[in-house]
């Protein structure tokens, strides 16, 4: 499968939807890219993908401006 693409002068270029669909190319993937001389190659990077709510727990972690216990925080959602 072969697709012409222009690099913008950011150096950026569009991989086509199909291509991408085939080679499970999904948004946020992280790729690498390989030169051997004549060629260069582009791959998705072996990198295990961090999940969404690993992403939200990390970004949240210590951000937290009420000092309650897990016992306090768990008795305030049970009450109703």
């Amino acid at each position: 499968m072969e697709a012409i693409v222009r690099i913008t002068s950011k150096g950026q270029v569009t991989i086509p939807a199909d291509i991408r669909t085939k080679a499970g190319l999904l948004p946020d993937t992280e790729v690498e890219f390989s030169f051997d001389g004549q060629v260069v190659t582009l791959r998705p990077t072996r990198a295990r993908k961090e999940s969404r709510g690993a992403r939200l727990v990390r970004q949240m972690r210590g951000r937290g401006d009420v000092a309650l216990s897990t016992d306090a925080i768990m008795a305030l959602t049970r009450k109703g």
